[in-house]
């Protein structure tokens, strides 16, 4: 594999830690990360990606990036990449197996459809178990490895798809804007016209709004 320095199209930090992992004799490294743990509304996504040789300029976690730059980088993935995959958790399904379970369990599922498979897999913030090929569970992951950021990025443009689209099924909650986080226009909107099939139950601040409720992630 070339240097970081050798050729823009390799990113300089994240290329450094799949590098060392082929050294090892692990050709297809797949990154997996997740988008929306911390929404009160809409469904959890996650993905995984592995990467080519050509990896693409500017790949960050998607947190960090704008809107129209993770466009960008979403179709150069999608073009480069040797495998993509991803999996959407519906909100019902977060509240009753809880978000640690729900992400854990997107996270395996992701990787496990990539095709080819992965013989290597570098997970954001958790190890996953189940997966059928030796894998890290790394903090901020998507910060430093390029396969993880690119996960991110897939993850993050598809959950903000899915939430745009929602919001034409459930107008007057703002799911276009906020995505299903916990926003002041948001909670306002949740107060007024009470929670929607799209939001989490076991949320505090859902759970408020509904009386009898108490539990909260």
């Amino acid at each position: 594999m070339a240097s970081a320095t050798a050729s823009p199209n390799f990113w300089p930090v994240g290329s450094v830690y799949e590098a060392d992992l082929k050294r090892a004799g692990f050709r297809r490294i797949a990154g997996a990360d997740e988008a929306g743990r911390g929404a009160c509304a809409g469904p959890l996504v996650a993905a995984a990606v592995i990467l080519g040789e050509a990896v693409p300029d500017g790949l960050d976690d998607s947190k960090r990036l704008t809107p129209s730059r993770r466009e960008q980088l979403f179709a150069k993935i999608n073009d480069a990449a040797v495998a993509v995959a991803w999996v959407s958790v519906p909100s019902a399904d977060c509240d009753a197996l809880g978000m640690q379970s729900a992400d854990l369990g997107a996270l395996r599922d992701a990787v496990l459809a990539l095709e080819p498979a992965p013989d290597f897999a570098v997970t954001d913030g958790f190890a996953v178990p189940g997966l059928a090929c030796p894998s890290l569970g790394m903090w901020k992951a998507d910060q430093v490895v390029a396969c993880v950021a690119a996960a991110s990025i897939i993850a993050k443009v598809v959950r903000d798809r899915l939430m745009v689209a929602l919001d034409d099924e459930y107008p007057g909650y703002g799911f276009a804007v906020h995505k299903g986080y916990a926003t002041p226009s948001h909670q306002a909107a949740l107060e007024a016209l009470g929670p929607c099939p799209q939001h989490r139950l076991t949320y505090r601040n859902v759970a408020a709004t509904l009386p009898g409720m108490g539990h909260h992630v």
